[in-house]
């Protein structure tokens, strides 16, 4: 059988959860996820723990916060000013709300608080912080 190796295309099929329990992806939903490996388009130390899997292996692989996306950071955490959104657009926490920064950068940011006067806004990646773990099966190795 043909291992998964640098330079491989596979396709896995997951269940990605938090150390509560909660799923945070899936490809039970969507399909099988493809891609090759080496090319940077998904965690290396996934990669990294696909290599030398075959077709029909399962595996349960753990990713640490480090190794994903990285700690929560208090410097994504930012206050603006009420006023930098139209008086009458509703904010709600939890919101997710697409800023674009000078030199036409975007990111999502998520409304964490706000008052009368300012709007405590969160840019870490919702996932930020968290150890994930992949029910792997990697499904096809080309």
């Amino acid at each position: 059988m043909k291992q998964a190796q640098h330079g491989s295309t596979i396709t896995v099929s997951y269940i990605g959860t938090l150390d509560n329990g909660r799923i945070f992806d899936s490809t039970e939903e969507n399909s099988p996820l493809t891609f090759t490996i080496g090319t940077d388009q998904v965690f290396a130390a996934l990669e990294q723990a696909i290599i030398g899997m075959t077709a029909g292996e399962t595996k349960n692989i753990i990713i640490l916060a480090a190794d994903a996306y990285g700690p929560r950071l208090d410097a994504n955490i930012i206050k603006v000013k009420r006023d930098m959104f139209p008086a009458d657009r509703e904010l709600r926490i939890g919101e997710k709300l697409r800023i674009e920064f000078n030199g036409g950068r975007e990111r999502i940011l998520i409304v964490l608080d706000q008052n009368e006067q300012e709007v405590t806004l969160d840019g870490n990646h919702p996932l930020a912080g968290l150890d994930l773990t992949f029910a792997l099966r990697l499904d096809a190795v080309e």
